[in-house]
């Protein structure tokens, strides 16, 4: 696979479908040992949310691997933040039933309730 990744027709395909195999696997094995699988949206703001007042960066380029936070002035690893953040909106969603992101037509303030875990620090 890691030389067929080079070629730029197939790689998009290939990287895709290994990507795919890897999250059917996963919750697969979790359905098997009865674990929950829970995955977070493709486009959540993980590395651009503060994992610790929430703040949501408008944008940040991929060379920028720490940033602070203009909010709270907190210190962010891009990864570390962004795990932070993932595992807050799993426990979100696994323990009070929250999306990632509000359905339409869902009231604000309701949403906002059951969506605070997300600006908790996970670790």
């Amino acid at each position: 696979v890691k030389n067929l990744v080079k070629n730029p027709k197939l790689s998009q395909a290939i990287s895709d479908v290994s990507w795919g195999e890897i999250t059917r696997q996963l919750a697969y094995k979790c359905r098997w040992y009865g674990r929950n699988y829970i995955e977070v949206d493709r486009w959540f703001p993980s590395s651009k949310r503060c994992s610790n007042c929430g703040y949501i960066a408008e944008k940040m380029p991929l060379n920028v691997r720490e940033w602070d936070c203009p909010d709270c002035g907190t210190h962010h690893d891009r990864d570390i933040n962004a795990s932070k953040n993932i595992l807050a909106a799993g426990l979100a969603v696994s323990v009070c039933r929250a999306t990632i992101r509000p359905e339409q037509g869902v009231v604000r303030s309701e949403y906002e309730r059951c969506n605070a875990i997300l600006a908790i620090k996970a670790i």
